[in-house]
């Protein structure tokens, strides 16, 4: 919705390929036009674009990554596509069907590409600051990070006192936060980064005042955020609640190691 309202006020128009259950229903009032869809009805999505002279487009929001065990329906370009895949990592589905788009004639774009103030800009973000220990735990998470993004499993990891406590996989980043803060006793940190090698037209990791009320909730203390490679949602809010609760927010790249 954000981007379709920064669209309209550049004069762009915008048509949406929405998925049941994933899409908000308000997106059809911010958009020129909408087609809803399942899941792996990839020939829908085509012809949908085609009708509307698409040519370039944006992947935007998230899909629950357990959907593709239990509302999916694929139709045979899905199949086709689905037979090409050798497994069902994140980045690599998204890299597939971004080419075979492309090969359809629409260019997958940024996701940024309308939306550069929501970008994560460097510095601690906070009142508060991480303690020695804390810097510690977020060099640990900032590496064990990268290594699961490697592997393209997940992009979020919480650590307390040099242990891994959780890694985020299917069940997204507030359901890490919570078993990772279920584990210590306060004092936690929560690492979220981009995979290396990552594409970052999409995908990239997003935090939030959700993201906060999850800290709040699981009593984590600190989060990391990788800085130019994330987006970040309600910034000044996020903030006020932190400054509020006592949390720290950072930013911080790769160069800081």
């Amino acid at each position: 919705m954000l981007f379709a309202r920064r669209a309209k006020e550049k004069g762009i128009a915008v048509h949406a390929a929405a998925y049941i259950n994933e899409a908000s229903l308000s997106l059809e009032e911010h958009v020129d036009s909408i087609q809803w869809l399942h899941l792996g009805q990839v020939t829908k999505l085509l012809k949908f674009f085609q009708r509307r002279g698409v040519t370039r487009a944006v992947m935007l929001g998230t899909v629950k990554k357990t959907r593709i065990f239990t509302d999916i329906k694929p139709d045979l370009k899905a199949l086709a596509f689905i037979a090409t895949m050798g497994h069902t990592h994140d980045d690599g589905i998204m890299r597939a069907f971004a080419d075979l788009l492309g090969k359809e004639g629409i260019t997958i774009c940024p996701s940024t590409m309308l939306l550069p103030d929501l970008i994560s800009p460097k510095g601690c973000w906070t009142r508060k600051k991480p303690g020695r220990a804390a810097k510690k735990d977020i060099e640990t998470g900032w590496h064990i990070a990268g290594e699961i993004g490697r592997l393209d499993i997940g992009q979020c990891v919480v650590v307390s006192n040099g242990t891994v406590l959780a890694v985020e996989a299917a069940d997204g980043t507030d359901a890490t936060i919570g078993r990772g803060g279920s584990l210590s006793r306060g004092g936690a940190v929560v690492v979220k980064r981009c995979k290396p090698g990552q594409d970052l037209r999409f995908d990239l990791p997003s935090s939030g005042v959700r993201t906060i009320l999850a800290m709040v909730k699981s009593g984590v203390d600190v989060l990391v955020l990788e800085a130019g490679k994330s987006l970040s949602f309600d910034r000044r809010e996020m903030i006020d609640l932190a400054d509020e609760k006592g949390i720290s927010i950072v930013a911080m790249g790769e160069e800081d190691f």
